[in-house]
């Protein structure tokens, strides 16, 4: 992210718009909120259903942290234009990885690059956006990075409703109360071969803390019942 101009309009972008949109039309509730960390180098990892996903973790860190905090995301997508990439780069701050293992090398290591500058990654160990309230396997990309940096601490948190409120492949809105739950740190010490299975059952534990999506399974129940 480069001039002073893109990072005005970045501040705005998050401070006024986003943190506006998070509280009254989404009305955000968050559990845990302590477990957040305090500075980087951290990961924050969570599920992914919606594009609102990422403004939604970058909403729970305090306006400071701002600059330091860095999605990853999918290059093929976001930088699939000028004014796209422009927006993905400059005020999303997105590090931008290759999908698929196309090209060579490690696609993981612009992340690398910025735990070692201290900063805090918003990563979607899924890989792609989901079904709400489901949580796809997670690709290993996660351990590796836990493996590479062992004390950075790796934080689960789950989203839940804002796949109801924007689902993939929706352009349209719909205002939907959202939750997410803030579970504790893991780290690369305890990366053994059971690492990743405890990060799900962690992740589902998180999901299990929340309190029903009760507006929601009652339109499930009247659609099974027709």
């Amino acid at each position: 992210m480069n001039g002073p101009i893109n990072r005005a309009l970045r501040w705005l972008f998050f401070n006024v718009l986003v943190r506006g949109f998070v509280l009254l039309a989404l009305g955000l509730s968050v559990r845990h909120r302590e477990r957040l960390p305090g500075q980087g180098p951290a990961i924050l990892v969570a599920n992914h259903n919606s594009h609102l996903d990422t403004l939604i973790l970058m909403s729970l860190l305090p306006p400071a942290q701002l600059a330091r905090v860095r999605p990853v995301a999918a290059g093929d997508y976001f930088l699939r234009n000028r004014w796209l990439a422009w927006f993905a780069r400059e005020i999303i701050g997105i590090i931008p990885i290759q999908r698929g293992g196309a090209g060579h090398g490690n696609p993981l290591a612009p992340v690398d690059q910025a735990l070692e500058r201290g900063e805090i990654v918003i990563f979607f160990p899924e890989g792609t956006r989901g079904e709400p309230e489901q949580l796809a396997p997670l690709k290993k990309g996660i351990r590796h990075l836990a493996l590479h940096h062992p004390e950075v601490p790796v934080i689960p948190l789950w989203i839940q409703g804002a796949g109801r409120a924007l689902p993939r492949g929706e352009a349209l809105f719909v205002p939907f109360f959202c939750d997410v739950a803030v579970g504790h740190a893991l780290y690369g010490q305890q990366a053994g071969a059971d690492w990743m299975e405890r990060l799900k059952r962690d992740l589902l534990a998180l999901r299990d803390s929340l309190p029903p999506l009760q507006w929601y399974q009652g339109r499930v129940d009247e659609d099974a019942d027709r």
